[in-house]
Formats: structure tokens, C-alpha cells, sequence
């Protein structure tokens, strides 16, 4: 009698001995992670550095190529100066002597044209205080020229224009009716800034200057054309004009034909020095004589 085994499942589909034929589940924490493509895994390459190098390797090559491309046109983009235009009031200069400066700066192309020399040789004559000078498309150079306008001689050798500015024309036999100015070397500015406050303070009373004169130790000296002397001192200029103003149309206006001079260097005051009588002189005179 032969004896057959069977193994049969135990109820709820449990096997024997707990066995499936499933895989058993993973222990820990633990999860799937997809795979990621080859061309992320690969370490990034910093471009920042190459950058930096090639822009200004760029713009080298940029200027490199504009630069000869500018030497490739300029043989035909430069012509020669056909016209040139000279602008600005000319009342103690020649327009011939002008051109005459200008023509051998123009004989060069536009581009070649020295602008620079050009403006320092016209600066160089006596009567020109200031020039512009420019380049006009295509082939034109414009001249703007600015002369001196003479208010004073300083010393005896030289004209100021408005500004203090010395200059020194080859005739100054036309300008005597000027105003003199004198001062020390370098005072130009400054002593016709104060002719031009003394003259306009004057002007109201009815006196123009003749003479201002700034002497070494800093006081002022003028004179004027209707035969006034004033002594002012070095400083508190305007005050002191103003003190006179005041005094003089208040107690010297009508005997201003018997004033010699006024000393105003004083702190409250003034000093009134008074011409000789007509009569006293003629007896002098006559004296000497006999």
C-alpha cells in the first residue's frame, strides 16, 4: 500500500511555512529615483571667464575693422577746401589782412585742415581777442572772429579791452581820448574792474575819469576830466564814493569849480583842498615877473 502526501493551502491562501513566490518588500526608507540623462550628469563649464576675455578682444577687432574701413573711404571722402567763411565785426582789422592769415591753412584737404594752428596765428594779431573756428560738410571751414573793444590805455604802451584784457596795437595815436590806467604788473583785471564801479559812480554826478591809478602800496589814485583829484585810500572804496556822493551833492556841488582835490581816507570823513583865487595867482605871477 503505497501512502501519497499532499500538501494543501491553508485556508485564508496562507502557505505553509509563510513562503510565497512574491518578492519580499524593501526594509528602511527608500524610493525610486529615475534615471537622469547623460548630459545633465556632466559637470557645468563657467563661461564668465571666457566672456570677459573675448568682448574686449571683440571690440579691438571692431575698432581694427572700422579703422580701416575709414582709411579705405577717406581717399574719397576728403576734398579739398572749397570755401571759407569769416564771420564777426571787423572795425580795426582788414578782411584781407584776415585772409591773408587763413590762406595757407586752407591749402591742406578737410579732414587734414590744422584747426588748432589756424585759431593761435589769428589770435596772434593785435586787434583779435578770441576765434572760433570749425569744419563745415563737405569741404568748408567756418571762422567766427571776436575783436577787442578798447575802453582804456593801460600805461603807455597798451590798450584794456572790457574785460582787463592788455593788448597791444602798432598805433596808439588814435586812442588818446581813453581813459589812463596804471597798476602793477598782473593787475589788469583788477584795475579795470575798478574803473568800471568808480566811473559809473561818477557818471551820476557828472565826472569822468581821466586817470585811475593803483600805486605800489595798494592805494587808489584817479582824476578827472573836469579837473577833480581824489585820494581813496586802499580799502572800503565804495563806501568811501559813497560818503562823497553824498557830501558832495549835499554841500560841494556848487563850488565844485573851486575843488582842487578830496582826501577820503579818512574813517568818517573827508579833506577838501581848494584851488587858489584867480587874483592871488595874477599877484604871484607878477611878482616872479618883477
Amino acid at each position: 500500500m503505497i501512502a501519497t502526501l499532499r500538501h494543501s493551502r491553508p485556508i485564508g491562501g496562507q502557505p505553509i511555512g509563510g513562503r510565497t513566490g512574491r518578492k519580499p518588500a524593501p526594509r528602511g526608507a527608500s524610493r525610486l529615483v529615475e534615471p537622469q540623462p547623460f548630459s545633465v550628469r556632466l559637470p557645468r563649464i563657467d563661461l564668465g571667464g571666457l566672456k570677459r576675455l573675448l568682448w574686449p578682444l571683440l571690440l579691438v577687432a571692431l575698432l581694427a575693422g572700422l579703422y580701416e574701413l575709414g582709411q579705405r573711404l577717406m581717399p574719397y571722402a576728403d576734398r579739398s577746401i572749397a570755401k571759407v567763411s569769416v564771420q564777426g565785426d571787423m572795425s580795426y582789422i582788414s578782411q584781407q589782412a584776415v585772409q591773408q592769415r587763413i590762406a595757407p591753412f586752407v591749402e591742406a584737404s578737410f579732414f587734414k585742415v590744422d584747426l588748432n594752428g589756424l585759431r593761435g596765428n589769428l589770435e596772434e594779431m593785435p586787434w583779435i581777442s578770441h576765434v572760433e573756428v570749425r569744419r563745415v560738410w563737405p569741404d568748408q571751414v567756418a571762422v567766427r572772429l571776436q575783436e577787442h573793444l578798447p575802453i582804456a590805455r593801460w600805461g603807455d604802451q597798451a590798450l584794456l579791452n572790457n574785460r582787463g584784457q592788455a593788448f597791444s596795437p602798432n598805433d596808439l595815436t588814435h586812442y588818446e581820448h581813453l581813459p589812463q590806467l596804471y597798476g602793477p604788473k598782473r593787475a589788469e583785471q583788477k584795475v579795470m574792474q575798478q574803473y568800471q564801479m568808480l566811473s559809473q559812480m561818477l557818471r551820476s554826478l557828472g565826472f569822468s575819469i581821466q586817470r585811475l591809478e593803483l600805486r605800489e602800496r595798494g592805494s587808489w589814485f584817479l582824476s578827472t576830466h573836469q579837473g577833480l583829484e581824489l585820494l581813496l585810500g586802499r580799502d572800503h572804496i565804495a563806501e568811501k564814493m559813497r560818503r562823497f556822493t553824498a557830501i558832495y551833492q549835499q554841500e560841494l556841488a556848487e563850488q565844485s569849480e573851486k575843488i582842487a582835490r578830496i582826501d577820503l581816507r579818512y574813517a568818517n570823513g573827508l579833506a577838501v583842498a581848494w584851488r587858489e583865487p584867480v587874483h592871488l595867482a595874477d599877484e604871484m605871477t607878477a611878482a616872479v615877473k618883477n
